[in-house]
């Protein structure tokens, strides 16, 4: 076992983006959105730790190599009944940021879980609707002509 050897590889622009998904109750949404939930602020802890979790990746996921991360950008929607979470993250290295954009999603989901949990539970304790789901990759970058003039991927 082994890190994959990247000493030749040349550095240049690199970017992720990650998405994925919570499905949550619609009465947990609204007290989110009413800002009742006991925990605090679910929005800002989420997006906080999930960059907190990008930038610890290495530490997380064994065999991945530390990048120094340019930029880590966390973007939240909320639905009715879920919570959509975008991660970004740019570096201008010698290997990818996929595992950090992944690594920053997880995170973020698992963060708003753990602040709701409470007001998931059914009777039994049990969390019969919440869910994470789709987490994935939508968009990866690696750009030659380091670094891009904006980013590539802006909306």
């Amino acid at each position: 076992m082994s890190m994959v050897d990247i000493t030749a590889k040349t550095e240049v622009y690199r970017e992720a983006e990650a998405v994925g998904r919570i499905k949550l109750r619609r009465e947990t949404i609204e007290r989110i959105k009413r800002g009742e939930i006991r925990k605090g602020d679910v929005v800002a802890i989420a997006k906080t730790a999930g960059i907190l979790a990008a930038k610890r990746t290495p530490e997380i996921i064994p065999l991945t190599h530390p990048i120094p991360l340019t930029s880590v950008n966390i973007d939240i929607e909320i639905g009715e009944t879920e919570i959509e979470a975008r991660a970004r993250v740019k570096t201008t290295y010698k290997t990818g940021v996929e595992i950090e954009a992944l690594t920053a999603i997880a995170t973020t989901l698992i963060t708003i879980w753990d602040m709701v949990k409470e007001y998931e539970k059914d009777e039994e304790g049990q969390y019969p609707q919440t869910a994470i789901e789709e987490i994935r990759i939508v968009k990866k970058v690696k750009n030659t002509n380091n670094p891009p003039t904006h980013s590539t991927l802006e909306h």
